[in-house]
This record gives structure tokens, sequence and C-alpha cells, in this order.
């Protein structure tokens, strides 16, 4: 039973990196380029959610107040730092950009909030709950629930919504959807507002399971990073099974062996993937026309 419960901490864990790596898919699609901030969007989206907390906003009405802060940081990350490299075609001025205004986000969250990690309270009970045997905490159901539904709503609203049909356009070529009229400008501001509202929401599932504070993004944007490229940054389901598959290694690495190898077996899943598919698991290479 105790292997049951590593799994189900694992696929808690997994899902929390999955919703990150699904924000790098969408500004991916759009635009060729990555937020190398989203971690640093999930740490702002888990403090501004302490704040609203302990002002005495309920946790469930803070949850679309932190969406909508998302929606505003990642808009501002793609005006000031990636709109500028798109515009001269700049192939690492995004990535420096990007680096670099997660850096200042830190830098002013410690300001803010402090140096010292924070606790969150749950809105859930903390007594854990009997499933098939083994126990799982009521906070870690609503991870993999919320982060479910988050990606089902992105990919509703891809499908279903004029704009998000756009979106959808965009991503499959740029330059053919901005000849039908669509302003992929836009649609490109989006898909980075819509990733970091992805991420904020992340933060915020994830704080009453762990301890808030200005460094936790910057590891499990890493890891994220690493799930979207075994998962494949073109396939919503390989970011889902690549989370899953690195959160379950994870645990059960830090049980079984020591907690200070628990990175190991994601990196070398990482290493192995990049070596004999580097378009990823679920990936679709793509074939440039010269």
């Amino acid at each position: 039973m105790i292997l049951l419960q590593l799994i189900y901490s694992g696929i808690a864990l997994g899902m929390i990196y999955a919703v990150i790596a699904f924000g790098y898919q969408l500004t991916f699609a759009t635009s060729g380029t990555l937020n190398f901030g989203q971690g640093d969007a999930l740490m702002l989206g888990a403090l501004v959610g302490l704040t609203l907390v302990s002002v005495g906003v309920n946790y469930w009405l803070m949850i679309p107040l932190v969406c909508l802060f998302g929606l505003l940081q990642g808009s501002f990350v793609e005006r000031i730092g990636v709109r500028p490299a798109i515009k001269i075609k700049s192939e690492f001025g995004w990535i420096m950009s990007t680096i670099a205004l997660g850096i200042i986000f830190k830098n002013v969250a410690e300001n803010i909030w402090g140096r010292d990690d924070l606790r969150f309270p749950s809105p859930l009970p903390e007594a854990p709950l009997q499933v098939f045997g083994a126990n799982v905490l009521p906070m870690e159901l609503l991870v993999v629930g919320g982060a479910l539904v988050m990606m089902l709503a992105v990919e509703f609203f891809n499908r279903k919504t004029i704009f998000g049909k756009a979106v959808v356009a965009t991503a499959n070529d740029r330059d053919a959807a901005s000849l039908m009229g669509i302003n992929t400008g836009l649609v490109i501001t989006f898909s980075y507002a819509l990733s970091s509202l992805t991420a904020a929401f992340a933060g915020v599932l994830i704080a009453p399971l762990t301890l808030t504070g200005a460094t936790m993004g910057a590891v499990l944007g890493l890891k994220a990073f690493a799930v979207a490229i075994i998962g494949g940054l073109s396939s919503g389901m390989g970011i889902i099974v690549g989370g899953m598959i690195l959160g379950i290694a994870e645990t059960t690495t830090g049980f079984y062996i020591s907690t200070g190898y628990k990175d190991v077996p994601g990196l070398v899943l990482l290493l192995i993937v990049l070596a004999v598919k580097p378009a990823g698991l679920f990936g679709k290479t793509a074939i440039k026309k010269v």
C-alpha cells in the first residue's frame, strides 16, 4: 500500500508539472517561443493568493482573482520581453528577456514577501482519505481535478470559440493566419497571458501542499520544462503522461532510494528522450520547407 500511496502523490505532483508545461506548449504553438519565467509566474500566483487569503478573501473567490493577475502578468512579459525579440527576429532575445524578467520577479517577491518560506492554509480538511487502502490528501485530489479541468477548459476554448480557432490557426501557420486577417500579434499576447494564468492557477493549487516563497517556482518551472520536452511540445496528452511519469519517478525514488536522488530519474529520462526521440514521446517532428 505504500507504493500505491507514492503513486497517488506522484500523480498529484505530476499534474502540477503538466499544468505548467501546458503553458510552455501554449506559447510555443503560437510563436515558437517559450516563457522561461513560467516558474516565477507560478510563484507570484501563490504569493498573491496567500496575500488575498491572509486579508480574508475566501480561497475559492481568490482563485479567479489570481487567474486575472496571471493574465496581466503574462501579457506584460510578452509585451516587454518577447514582442521586441519577435519583431527583430532575434533567436535568443526572447530567451534572455524571459529569464531576466523571471529574475526580476523573484527579486521583487523577495522584497515584498521576504526570503522565508510561508505556510499557505489549506481550504480542505488535512485528514487523509482512504482510496483503495492508501491514504490520499483531499488537497491532492483537488490538484488532480483542478489541473484536468484547467487543461480541458483551454482545449474547449480552442476548439469551440472564435478566438480559440484564431489561436489554433496561428499555431498551424502564423503567416497564413495573418493573411486571413487574424491579428497574430494579439493571439501571441493572449497565449502568453493564458500560459501565465495556468501557472498562477497551479501555484494556488500546490501552495497548500508545500511551503510558499520566492524560490518555489525555479525548480518547478525547470521540471515542467523537462516534462514538456519528454511528452512533446506539440502534444497535450504527452504533457499529461510526461508529468505523471516524472511525478511518480520522483516520489518512488525519494522513498525507496534517497530524497537526494529524487531528481535524477526525470533528468535521466530527459536525456534519453532527447537522444532517441527529440520531438518527445508523443510529439511530431516538424518538417521545414526550404
